[in-house]
């Protein structure tokens, strides 16, 4: 009898035990619940930390998380104003500030993530359908300067934007928490992590790029060319006034060696008649050896200089 009122004690014990630890949470700092009775909420989110209350078996704890969490957006295929199809992922951070109205909206984390995704998506891709490429891809207006690259040209090549990514990244921020404000949560940040062309766009640009390098390459080319026609223009210009020069040069030192020959020659002349003599011996002589060799063979008057002097000299 004793032993079986021992047993019912400690069986008492453990139930109250267990209705003690049913009735008892733990809130922690990064968290906040929601209680449940029948799946619906009772009473207010207990959003301070701590240890709660509830009534055991019949309410459940429902936890939420109170730090930011991260929405990462999958890259999708977005026209711009312009007609460019280009790739978007965007990214965003947000908070359950509400946990009560979240769990009657969305009922936990993983149906906040779909929720988010139609609406980040949708509005993502509203304002970049609604703007053209270089709002995007830009944030604000500048003037270009050369980075001293070949060939580089440096112009009013980038168009005015009005808007500018940062711009629209705020909107698509503002609008989609406007939708979002019925849900319990706030989304604290929207940005696009990434742009990029879709594969036949990109494959456009790269063949303009290609195009554009090569039209610089050959307005090089074409300079080059032209320059170097230049330089041997003008080499062929000097060229020939060096050569013109040398030319005269040498001609006014041939007449003058002339002159001087001929005065030399007319002197020796008008000498006495020895000196004549001899002049006229060494000329002809000079004659013989330009004009004969061992085969010529030759037929002289009697009355020639040159006969006269072979005779002599027989």
């Amino acid at each position: 009898m004793k032993y079986n009122k021992i047993i019912i004690q400690l069986a008492v014990a453990l139930a109250v035990l267990i209705l003690i630890l049913d009735s008892v949470f733990m809130v922690k700092e990064t968290e906040q619940v929601v209680v449940t009775q029948f799946g619906k909420p009772k009473g207010d989110a207990k959003i301070t930390a701590g240890l709660k209350v509830k009534v055991p078996f019949i309410q459940r704890t429902n936890y939420f998380e109170k730090r930011f969490m991260e929405w990462d957006g999958d890259p999708n295929q977005v026209p711009t104003k312009d007609k460019k199809f280009i790739f978007v992922d965007t990214y965003a951070r947000w908070q359950i500030t509400d946990p009560l109205q979240f769990f009657k909206r969305l009922t936990d984390e993983r149906g906040a993530q779909s929720r988010l995704d139609d609406i980040l998506d949708g509005e993502t891709r509203d304002y970049i359908a609604n703007h053209n490429i270089e709002e995007v891809v830009r944030s604000v207006n500048r003037i270009p300067t050369s980075s001293g690259s070949i060939g580089e040209e440096i112009g009013d090549t980038l168009s005015t934007i009005r808007e500018g990514r940062l711009n629209i990244q705020q909107m698509i921020l503002k609008s989609s928490n406007e939708k979002a404000s019925d849900l319990g949560i706030v989304i604290l940040d929207v940005r696009i992590k990434r742009l990029n062309y879709v594969a036949e766009v990109q494959t456009q640009v790269y063949e303009r790029m290609k195009s554009e390098r090569f039209r610089i390459a050959e307005k090089f080319r074409s300079e080059g060319q032209g320059e170097a026609s230049k330089i041997n223009g003008e080499k062929e210009r000097d060229l020939k006034t060096i050569q013109s020069e040398a030319y005269r040069r040498a001609e006014e030192i041939r007449g003058q060696a002339d002159a001087r020959a001929t005065a030399v020659y007319a002197g020796a002349y008008n000498q006495s008649g020895a000196s004549r003599d001899l002049y006229n011996f060494i000329k002809s002589m000079e004659t013989f050896e330009k004009t004969f060799d061992s085969t010529t063979t030759v037929i002289l008057s009697t009355k020639s200089e040159l006969y006269k002097y072979l005779i002599s000299i027989d």
